[in-house]
């Protein structure tokens, strides 16, 4: 696997299509991160590490609208790739949505998202969108 976060985000994004409540994903600090920040703001319901193996697992537990059975993740985009770095500044960090979705960033001080980044004035990666 040459990019584990396009993975990442492509066996969620398959399993909200096929309607799961559960995703399991190979971890990595880097995935923790990611998934931390996508429990905190809302786009998953909870997630847990699993040490099974070498280098453990991630279970996740996706986010439906209980009426409409309609996802909270409506999007996710991969921007940075390995064969084409995607950095930016503070101030020329992207607003997904108007600020309605969020961009996860990979900074000097940790991964975070574009918000924090832009309070922080620290630039990074921008490692995917989220809305």
């Amino acid at each position: 696997m040459t990019d584990p976060i396009a993975d990442y985000l492509t066996r969620v994004r398959n399993s909200i299509k096929a309607n799961h409540r559960v995703v399991e994903i190979p971890a990595s600090n880097l995935k923790k991160e990611m998934t931390r920040i996508l429990f905190e703001k809302g786009y998953i319901l909870n997630y847990k590490y699993v040490e099974d193996g070498p280098q453990g697992a991630i279970k996740i537990a996706l986010k439906y609208d209980p009426v409409h059975k309609i996802s909270a993740i409506k999007k996710l985009i991969r921007v940075s790739t390995p064969g084409l770095r995607k950095y930016v500044g503070y101030k020329d960090m992207p607003r997904v949505l108007n600020g309605l979705g969020i961009a996860i960033v990979s900074t000097s001080k940790g991964v975070m998202t574009d918000k924090e980044a832009r309070n922080l004035k620290v630039g990074g990666e921008v490692l995917c969108y989220v809305h």
